[in-house]
């Protein structure tokens, strides 16, 4: 029994190492997942917030769901802020509990640009790179409907835009988080303006790969030097593909390629890399995907979607990624960590309660007896 425990605990997720200036003591990643708990009129985080991350402090890592850096970023409903005073307090209170813990947490920034609604807009139009409808769907307090054509963000829009994530990453500090993370990936803001489907601007925000990739750049410049050292994040997928308007193909894969070589010139923490989806739940992520980026950034990189506790071992042995994200297993796993060290079955959460509101499905799962 010894030997086995042995050989269980020896395992490359259980290895501490470092992302940028993050000291880890396993490579386990909580990754960002939106889960509709902050139903209240300021978006703010509440007891329950507290509760569900303090449960998963046992992670190397948090990365909080993605949190609106403004109220024009808004496009869902019951995701919390960080751009007010009643929200840094809401959120100190879950950082206090993860570092009394012994925990690291991050918080993602968020932005939908033009995959919002005027529901969430106080009736105002979405904006986005250009006026070009993203044809998606956003969920609003009346179910989910289709995003309208937005408005094409003006120079100053994007200056303002700059200017949010630079204050929400400056809250983010006064709360207490120990890093940002840009989320870059979906069809949200920026990878509306990496794509040109949809962004068919002509001035300095787009006409060709540098332009499309500026504001990105500009908001990680800004929120690096709200910061200071390697404490910022960004995570980023070109394989997020929900509508015919964000068709992955080998053009938005360059694209990808040339911005993760640009990124690598940055004092990043780390890139967090999303794989492609499988076909289904036998299938093993593909390495390949990971050794592409791993080859065009030597920074710290964080690996996720679909990974098992054996395929995720065997990533981070081949050197491809220095840690793995799991999001779906840290749902209905607080414990995920023990659980993966110990060798013990995972247990399934129940996607009916993912984004219900309140306790349920949220946190009263068990952690393993």
């Amino acid at each position: 029994m010894t030997t086995t425990l042995c050989t269980a605990l020896d395992q490359p997720l259980l290895h501490g190492t470092r992302l940028g200036d993050l000291r880890l003591p396993n490579r386990v990643v909580m990754a960002p997942l939106t889960r509709a708990r902050a139903a209240n009129p300021g978006l703010v985080p509440t007891e329950l917030h507290a509760a569900y991350y303090a449960q998963r402090a046992t992670a190397g890592l948090l990365v909080t769901e993605g949190s609106w850096v403004g109220e024009r970023a808004i496009g869902c409903v019951n995701v919390p802020g960080v751009y007010s005073e009643a929200q840094v307090a809401g959120w100190r209170r879950v950082t206090d509990v993860v570092h009394a813990l012994g925990g690291r947490i991050v918080q993602q920034l968020w932005h939908t640009g033009a995959v919002s609604h005027p529901d969430h807009l106080g009736g105002a139009l979405p904006a986005g790179p250009s006026a070009v409808d993203p044809r998606a769907q956003t969920f609003t307090a009346d179910g989910f409907k289709a995003t309208p054509t937005p408005r094409a963000m003006t120079v100053d829009d994007i200056r303002a835009t700059v200017a949010d994530f630079r204050a929400a990453a400056a809250n983010a500090r006064r709360a207490g988080f120990d890093g940002v993370e840009i989320g870059a990936l979906g069809a949200f803001l920026f990878a509306q303006f990496l794509n040109p489907r949809l962004n068919h601007r002509t001035d300095a925000y787009g006409g060709d790969r540098a332009g499309r990739r500026r504001l990105l750049l500009e908001v990680v410049d800004a929120a690096v030097a709200e910061w200071g050292g390697r404490r910022v994040g960004v995570r980023l997928s070109p394989y997020m593909a929900p509508t015919e308007r964000f068709v992955v193909d080998d053009a938005l894969l360059a694209d990808h390629d040339e911005l993760v070589t640009v990124l690598a010139d940055r004092p990043l923490a780390y890139l967090h890399l999303r794989g492609p989806d499988l076909a289904g739940p036998d299938e093993t992520p593909d390495f390949a995907t990971f050794a592409r980026w791993r080859r065009r950034f030597d920074g710290p990189l964080i690996a996720n979607n679909g990974f098992s506790r054996e395929s995720a071992n065997a990533l981070v042995d081949a050197g491809l990624a220095d840690a793995v994200s799991f999001a779906t297993h840290f749902v209905a796993n607080p414990d995920l960590v023990s659980r993966f060290a110990l060798g013990r079955e995972l247990a399934a959460g129940d996607p009916a309660t993912y984004y219900q509101g309140g306790a349920e499905g949220y946190v009263d799962y068990p952690a393993a007896g």
